[in-house]
């Protein structure tokens, strides 16, 4: 069978797919595998995780959180107003 034979859908793949593949390899890749696999899950976890947390928060809790964003937002920009200021003013003059 070639490799583009044993190409699967992304949306088609199941746990013994994974698994038939896993057991595929020699045993000095089981490391390896199992370490992605590990560091794979746990970072799905945790990219999910707060911003699932925040939206099962109820609406008011989640707007007052934002308010509050809002405000430290506001100040800093205010705190940065001249180096801001700096960078981003000035004339755009086309020189060609």
């Amino acid at each position: 069978m070639t490799t583009k034979s044993k190409v699967i859908s992304m949306n088609t793949i199941t746990y013994s797919q994974i698994q038939e593949l896993v057991n595929q390899l020699p045993a000095t890749k089981l490391p390896l595998a199992y370490n992605f696999l590990v560091d794979l899950a746990k970072k799905e976890v945790d990219v999910q995780s707060s911003q699932l947390d925040f939206m099962l928060l109820p609406l008011s809790e989640r707007r007052r959180i934002m308010a509050r964003q809002a405000e430290q937002l506001v100040a800093h920009y205010e705190r940065t107003e001249t180096e801001r200021l700096s960078w981003q003013g000035g004339d755009f003059i086309d020189e060609y």
